[in-house]
């Protein structure tokens, strides 16, 4: 596993209690061409985040797609995920590159500050996501980020960038001209409306036609 899986489509997880439920849109959203999923569900308890974990890891080694758990460097350790995703209240990126193994991914959040994204390179992180990109109903008071900053990050910092808020097929195209190297979409691919594995089989086109 390593930090040049960081390309394409990165599904983030809706907070979903039913786990059945959550696995079948997982799954149509992988028959769907994303590249990366990350799970993240802040409202449920260890036990079920332990449980739908462990799951999804199962779900996306089939389709051979890196699984990514948000906040929990535990959590990785113990069901042996792909990588994590840090905030920068969840912990040290040095800290949780200690405890995994170096093939494992480390994601940091670095929204819309540049020097995060330089001190994460130096604790061991292999990308950095910058956010929010735009108006996003998932988290609507999040500061932010300037579309320049894949840009520089690319030239000044030498990680993979991943792009996130509010990104849907009407702006995709333009984070990727931007230079992020990944698109984080929650809304756009697990929103109510629409079949899963056709939005996200357009959304993996777009990028597609837009990096060549």
């Amino acid at each position: 596993m390593t930090a040049k899986r960081i390309s394409g489509l990165y599904a983030v997880t809706p907070d979903l209690a039913d786990t059945p439920r959550l696995l079948a849109m997982v799954e149509a959203a992988l028959q769907g061409g994303i590249s990366l999923l990350q799970y993240r569900n802040k409202a449920a308890s260890y036990a079920l985040k332990r449980e739908q974990a462990s799951e999804l890891l199962w779900l996306c080694a089939d389709y051979d797609v890196p699984f990514i758990i948000n906040d929990h460097v535990l959590l990785c350790v113990e069901l042996d995920a792909d990588g994590v995703h840090l905030g920068i209240e969840d912990g040290e990126i040095a800290s949780a590159r200690r405890l995994l193994s170096p093939t494992k991914l480390i994601g940091a959040s670095c929204y819309n500050r540049l020097e995060l994204a330089q001190a994460a390179k130096s604790q061991g992180a292999d990308y950095v996501a910058f956010g929010a990109c735009f108006s996003s109903a998932t988290k609507p008071a999040a500061i932010h980020a300037p579309l320049e900053l894949f840009g520089r990050c690319k030239s000044e910092i030498g990680l993979p960038s991943v792009a996130i808020g509010g990104i849907n097929a009407s702006n995709l195209a333009e984070v990727i001209a931007a230079g992020a190297d990944s698109a984080a979409l929650i809304t756009a691919i697990f929103g109510s409306t629409g079949d899963i594995v056709s939005k996200t089989a357009t959304l993996a086109r777009m990028f597609q036609q837009n990096r060549e």
